[in-house]
Parts: structure tokens; C-alpha cells; sequence
């Protein structure tokens, strides 16, 4: 008998320790997955919630076992919220490894500087991994560069965090300021700036012509920026073709050809270098300035040398036959 009992604790123990090991093994083992997916888990998700959607997701073979693998060898409490991306094969401690560690997809999505609200409004809005709606943002509010984001994060999540990166860029760059600038507030510096940005695609130019518009604007000359004229039209978008008689006459609160001094507000996104260039404008007697052929423009002092150059910028148009 004492033999007999003798080897059922044996057995009993080698049972045991079967289960055990078995039990390790399915926590370690390679997981069913046969290729990369991406699941996301959503904000206040629990691990019971998480199991079942990675057993639905073909993540592992069994949401309960999942679960009381991971209440013995790990912190069930850290899951975080986010699209987690889990190679083929991930064995079970390594699928928790990816969802307490809180590494998740980072998608971008990119505002080129320049760009008015309602492009911004409509590329946020064509995103089909971003949620919600939003309204088209106030002219001027965002900084245009590139922004992480979330699966199913909040398009007006994303928005907010343009506009907190303009609010800090302002209130980082105004109290820097320059003496000769000729802005008065915050406005009326994205308001130039946004000009600015749109009269030049080269950074190198930037302050040169932020200082022939800060002459006009000491004048009391008419800042005459062909931008101004295309933004009631079109809210910023290109117009397609040229400019009318007509358009250049017109009165109303953005046109610079019919009016003194700076337009009601902003027509673009201005970015932190246009803006730098505003608050610091290059010192120069130019009052004037016509595209030179080459992507860039070229300054002049007096009315007489820039006739002379808009002849030059005809003659370059005519030979391309676009006059």
C-alpha cells in the first residue's frame, strides 16, 4: 500500500508538473498568427475585452486561456488604447509585451506650409482613419508641418494639436520681435505672414520680401499681393487661371489692390518661418518685386526699375508662349 500510495504522489507530481510545464509552454509557444496584423485597442479596454477581440482577430487561439496566462505572468492593468501592430507567429507573452508596452502605430499627416484652413479641413476630413468631424479652423491657426496621429483617433484631436503648435510657435516668436517690424499684435504678424508665405516659395526670400511689404505698409502704399485678390475667390485654393480686370477692382476686406494697410485676417497657414520672417523683416529700400524666371523675384527701389523688370518678366513669358 505505502509503495502503491508512493507512486500515486509520483504520478500526481509529474501530472502536475505536465500541466505546469504545458501551461508555461502555451504562454511562450508561437501563437496561431500566419502573417503581420494590426489590431486596435480602444480607450478603457480591459483584458477581457482586449482577449476576445485578438481571439477574434486570429491573435491567439483562446481568449480564456489568454486571460489567465496573463494574470500569472503579467500586468493585466497596463493595457493601453491605440493600433498595435503583432507579427506572424507571437507567442502569447509577447502579444501582452506589445499591448502593455504602449508602443502603437504612429500615422502622419502632413500640412504643407501655406496651405489655407480649407485644405487642411478637407485633407483631415478625406483621412478615413481619423474619426469625428470637425469645422473648417479659423484662417491662420495652424502650423503647418507633419503630426503623428492614431488609428480612429479624433480628427478634431488631431486639429487641436495644429492649433496648440501655432499658439506655442506665436507665443514663443513675438517677444522676439524685432524694432522694425510693423506689425502691431499677434493678428496682424500671421496676417503678413501668411502674405509673405504665399508671395515666395523660397525660404531664402522670405525676409526680403517680409521687408519691401513692411516699406508699403510705412508708406501708406497699397500692398498690392496678387494672393489677396484669390483668396475671397477661391478661400485659398489656386484659381486656375489668370487673374481678371475685374477681380483686381474689387472691394472687399482681403484685396490689397483696394485697399491700405492689411487685410481683415490671415489667407493661409503661415509657417514658423514666414512668421519669423514678419517679426524680423530684412532692411532694405525695395518697394518693389516681379518673378525673375528662375522661382524667385527680383527687387527693385523705385517704380522706374521695377517697370523695367516687369518688362523683362513679360519678355521670359512671351518665349514660354504663355502671353
Amino acid at each position: 500500500m505505502r509503495k502503491l500510495a508512493k507512486w500515486a504522489i509520483i504520478a500526481a507530481l509529474v501530472l502536475l508538473a505536465a500541466i505546469a510545464a504545458n501551461f508555461v509552454y502555451g504562454w511562450t509557444a508561437p501563437g496561431p498568427l500566419t502573417r503581420e496584423t494590426s489590431v486596435v485597442i480602444k480607450p478603457g479596454s480591459s483584458i477581457t475585452s482586449a482577449a476576445k477581440l485578438l481571439e477574434e482577430a486570429g491573435v491567439v487561439k483562446s481568449a480564456d486561456a489568454f486571460i489567465n496566462r496573463a494574470k500569472i505572468f503579467g500586468a493585466t492593468s497596463t493595457i493601453k488604447a491605440g493600433e498595435f501592430i503583432i507579427p506572424a507567429g507571437a507567442s502569447n507573452s509577447d502579444v501582452l509585451d506589445i499591448l502593455t508596452g504602449g508602443k502603437t502605430v504612429q500615422r502622419m499627416v502632413t500640412i504643407p506650409e501655406g496651405w489655407p484652413s480649407i485644405m487642411v479641413y478637407e485633407r483631415l476630413m478625406a483621412n478615413d482613419r481619423l474619426t469625428g468631424t470637425i469645422e473648417i479652423p479659423a484662417e491662420g491657426s495652424i502650423l503647418p508641418d507633419s503630426y503623428a496621429f492614431e488609428k480612429n483617433e479624433s480628427r478634431a484631436a488631431v486639429l487641436k494639436r495644429m492649433q496648440d503648435a501655432m499658439t506655442r510657435t506665436m507665443a514663443d516668436l513675438w517677444p522676439k520681435r524685432s524694432s522694425d517690424t510693423v506689425v502691431k499684435t499677434p493678428e496682424e504678424a500671421l496676417t503678413l505672414a501668411s502674405i509673405v508665405e504665399k508671395e515666395t516659395a523660397l525660404k531664402s526670400e522670405l525676409r526680403m520680401v517680409a521687408g519691401v511689404y513692411s516699406n508699403r505698409i510705412r508708406q501708406g502704399m497699397m500692398l498690392q499681393a496678387d494672393p489677396t485678390i484669390i483668396y475671397p475667390i477661391t478661400k485659398g485654393k489656386p484659381l486656375g487661371r489668370r487673374i481678371r480686370q475685374s477681380e483686381i477692382a474689387d472691394v472687399n476686406d482681403y484685396n490689397t489692390y483696394a485697399m491700405v494697410g492689411l487685410p481683415r485676417g490671415p489667407i493661409a497657414n503661415p509657417s514658423r518661418a514666414a512668421i519669423e520672417a514678419v517679426l524680423n523683416p530684412e532692411k532694405t529700400k525695395a518697394l518693389f518685386f516681379v518673378a525673375d524666371g528662375k522661382g524667385g523675384h527680383v527687387f527693385a527701389n523705385t517704380l522706374q526699375e521695377h517697370n523695367a523688370n516687369v518688362e523683362k518678366w513679360y519678355a521670359i513669358r512671351r518665349e514660354r508662349g504663355e502671353m
